[in-house]
C-alpha cells in the first residue's frame, strides 16, 4: 500500500522530491484513455501562465502557488515576436528565458506542457508573429508561403535549441509540445498541418505532439496521428466523444483551454465566470479521469505594446485591454482568488487518502498605496520630433521599419479649402490636429477615419498623430496587419501628398527634452515625468483616472496601456521594479493634459466602463 502510495505522488506531483524524480529520461506516451508516463496513467491537472506576462523575478512564486492549489502541471506559449524582435536575432533572455522558466518548474515538481506555435493567439499582439514579417506586403503568413516557412523554420531551430533537451524523454519536465494553435478557426490546410510537424521534428521536438481546437473547428484543425486535444468544451462525455471522433476511436482525454475566466477589451465590461459553477464543472471533468489545462491559472499583465486585438467579420476591431487578470484562479498580482480556494477544495477530493497538498505560500511584499506622486516635468511630442523621413504618400509603420508605438504624419494644406478629409485603412487611432490645435478623434474600434475640416487657411499644417493599438490576433484579418496610414489620406476626394512622417516607437523615453511643468494651452500630447522616493518596495497601482490614454514607464520598465473608457483603470506595479530610494514615472497621454500629479491604489480596478 506504500508503494502504491509513493508512486501515486510521484505521478501526480512530477516529483519525489524537489527535482529527483526528473533526473532521468522518461517515456510519456498515449494509452486508450490515459496518459502514460513510464507505462503508469498520468491525469494532468494544469494551469496556464505565460513567462512573459509574469517578471522573471516571481516565476517560482507563482509556481509554488500552482502546487498549493494541487496542479501538477504548467502550460505555457512561446512568443515569437519576443524572441525575434528583429529578424535573424534571437532574445532568450531576462523575463525571455523560457528554458530557465521550465527549469525553474521541473525545481518546483511541476511538468510542462509546452505549446511553441509560431501563432499563439493568446491576446497577443498580432498573435505572436513579429510585426517585420508584414514588411514583405506579399507573405502570407500561417501558410506555406516560402518566405513565412523560411522564417518561421530559422525560428523554430533557436526555439529548440532551448526546449528540445528538457523535454521528458531526455530528463526533463517537457511532457508534450503543441503543434499550430486552433488551426481549425482559420482553415483546414492538412498539408500546411504536416509541414509543421516536419518542422518540430527538425528542431529537436522529438516526443508527443498533439493539436488543440475548439469542438466545430476540430475537423478542420486536427493531424491524423496525432492527439486531437479539445478547447472549451467542459462536459466530459462530450470531451470524450470528440477525441475519440478523430483519434481513432481512443483517447487519453485532454481539454487543453479549459477557461475559469475570460479577457477584457477597451470600452467593454470587465469579464469574469463564477467561481462556483467552476469548481462544479472541474469536480466533473476530473472524476472522468480528463486531463485539463486551465486558461488562465494565472493570467498576469500584457506590457511592452504587446495587447492585441479581435475582429472579425460580424465584431468590430476590439483591442485587448493591458491588464490579463483574466478573473483567473491567481490574480494579476499572484495573489490567490476565491476561485483559487474553491479549486484548491475540488483537486483536495481527488487526492488519495493521506496525501495532502501544501500550504498556500503567504506573499512576502505588501502592497499599498503611495504618497501622491507629483510631476516635475513635461515633454510635448510636437516640440520633440526630431527628424522626419519624407515621402510622396504616407507610410505605413511596416514601410518606416517600426512595429509599435505611434507615428506623427504631417503636411501642408496649400489651400485654404474647406472639406471632407478621410484616412483609408486607417490603423487603429488618430488624434488629428490643424496648426496645432486637436481638432479630431478617430478610432477604429467605432470605424471612425474621417471628418470635416473646417475654415483652414493657406499653408496650414495637418498632423495626425496615429497609434497601434494592437495588431489582430485571431480570426480571418490576421494576414491583414499593416498599421498606420496604410492607404491613403484625401481631402474632398484630392489625395493629399507631400508627407513627412515622425517616428515614436517608445521602445525606451530617454532623449526628450523635458521642461518645469506648465499650463498647457492646447490638448498635445505629452510625456509627464515625475520621482518618488521609497524606503520599502511593495506592489502598487498607479491610479489613472483623470488620465486619458496612452501608457505608463516606471525606471525604464512599460507598465502597459491605460485608456479611460476602461473596464482597466489602474497599472499594475510589481514590487521588483520598484527600489529604495528615488524612483521615476514617466506617462504618456495623448487625450489629456495639466497633469500635476499621479496617485496610487492598494488594489486594481478593472471594472469601472467609462458611460459617455
Amino acid at each position: 500500500m506504500f508503494k502504491g502510495l509513493l508512486l501515486y505522488c510521484i505521478l501526480f506531483f512530477g516529483v519525489l522530491t524537489a527535482g529527483n524524480a526528473q533526473t532521468v529520461n522518461h517515456t510519456f506516451t498515449l494509452g486508450d484513455t490515459d496518459f502514460l508516463l513510464d507505462g503508469k496513467p498520468l491525469q494532468m491537472i494544469s494551469g496556464e501562465m505565460h513567462y512573459t506576462r509574469i517578471p522573471r523575478e516571481y516565476w517560482r512564486e507563482r509556481m509554488k502557488m500552482a502546487k498549493a492549489m494541487g496542479l501538477n502541471t504548467i502550460a505555457t506559449y512561446v512568443f515569437w515576436n519576443v524572441h525575434e524582435p528583429v529578424q535573424g536575432k534571437y532574445d532568450f533572455t531576462g523575463n525571455n528565458d523560457i528554458a530557465e522558466f521550465v527549469r525553474i518548474a521541473k525545481e518546483e515538481g511541476l511538468w510542462v506542457v509546452m505549446r511553441p506555435s509560431p501563432y499563439v493567439c493568446a491576446e497577443w499582439e498580432f498573435g505572436g508573429y513579429p510585426w517585420w514579417l508584414l514588411k514583405d506586403k506579399n507573405l502570407k503568413v500561417r501558410s506555406k508561403d516560402a518566405a513565412f516557412v523560411n522564417a518561421y523554420r530559422s525560428y523554430m531551430m533557436e526555439v529548440g535549441k532551448q526546449l528540445a533537451p528538457l523535454q521528458v524523454n531526455h530528463g526533463g519536465n517537457i511532457l508534450m509540445v503543441q503543434l499550430e494553435n486552433e488551426y481549425g478557426s482559420y482553415s483546414n490546410d492538412k498539408e500546411y498541418l504536416d509541414l509543421n510537424q516536419k518542422i518540430f521534428r527538425e528542431a529537436g521536438f522529438d516526443g508527443l505532439l498533439f493539436t488543440c481546437d475548439g469542438p466545430s473547428q476540430m475537423p478542420a484543425g486536427y493531424l491524423p496521428g496525432y492527439l486531437p486535444a479539445v478547447n472549451g468544451e467542459d462536459n466530459p462525455a462530450k470531451v470524450k466523444e470528440l477525441i475519440n471522433k478523430y483519434h481513432n476511436g481512443k483517447g487519453p482525454y485532454y481539454i487543453a483551454e479549459w477557461y475559469p475566466g475570460w479577457f477584457d477589451s477597451w470600452g467593454k465590461p470587465h469579464s469574469g465566470s463564477n467561481a462556483d459553477n467552476d469548481a462544479k464543472k472541474l469536480d466533473e471533468v476530473l472524476s472522468a479521469g480528463i486531463s485539463i489545462n486551465m486558461y488562465m491559472f494565472h493570467g498576469g499583465t500584457t506590457r511592452d505594446f504587446m495587447n492585441g486585438a479581435n475582429m472579425s467579420k460580424s465584431e468590430a476591431y476590439a483591442p485587448q485591454t493591458s491588464s490579463y487578470d483574466y478573473d483567473a484562479p491567481l490574480d494579476e498580482a499572484g495573489n490567490p482568488t476565491l476561485k483559487y480556494y474553491k479549486l484548491r477544495e475540488v483537486i483536495a477530493k481527488h487526492l488519495p487518502t493521506g496525501v495532502t497538498l501544501p500550504e498556500v505560500p503567504e506573499k512576502k511584499k505588501r502592497t499599498y498605496a503611495l504618497e501622491v506622486i507629483k510631476i516635475s516635468g513635461t515633454a510635448n511630442l510636437f516640440s520633440n520630433l526630431g527628424k522626419p523621413i519624407e515621402a510622396e504618400k504616407p507610410m505605413s509603420f511596416e514601410d518606416l521599419d517600426q512595429g509599435y508605438g505611434l507615428v506623427l504624419y504631417r503636411t501642408t494644406l496649400k489651400d485654404a479649402a474647406n472639406g471632407f478629409l478621410k484616412i483609408k485603412e486607417l490603423r487603429d487611432y488618430a488624434t488629428v490636429y490643424l496648426n496645432g490645435k486637436r481638432i479630431s478623434v478617430l478610432d477604429r474600434r467605432l470605424k471612425q477615419d474621417s471628418l470635416q475640416l473646417n475654415s483652414p487657411t493657406a499653408n496650414s499644417v495637418l498632423d495626425i498623430l496615429v497609434e497601434n493599438t494592437g495588431r489582430i490576433n485571431y480570426g480571418p484579418y490576421l494576414t491583414d496587419n499593416r498599421q498606420g496610414i496604410t492607404e491613403r489620406v484625401t481631402l474632398n476626394g484630392q489625395e493629399l501628398t507631400s508627407w513627412k512622417m515622425y517616428q515614436f516607437p517608445f521602445t525606451t523615453t530617454a532623449g526628450f527634452k523635458y521642461l518645469p511643468t506648465q499650463n498647457e494651452e492646447e490638448l498635445q500630447p505629452v510625456l509627464y515625468r515625475g520621482t518618488f522616493s521609497l524606503r520599502g518596495t511593495g506592489d502598487t497601482y498607479l491610479d489613472m483616472h483623470g488620465y486619458g490614454k496612452g501608457f505608463v514607464f516606471v525606471n525604464g520598465h512599460n507598465l502597459g496601456k491605460y485608456w479611460n473608457i476602461g473596464p482597466q483603470q489602474t497599472l499594475y506595479v510589481p514590487a521588483v521594479w520598484l527600489k529604495k530610494g528615488i524612483n521615476e514615472v514617466v506617462v504618456f497621454d495623448e487625450l489629456m493634459g495639466n497633469h500635476k500629479d499621479l496617485s496610487t491604489f492598494d488594489h486594481p480596478v478593472l471594472s469601472e466602463v467609462k458611460k459617455d
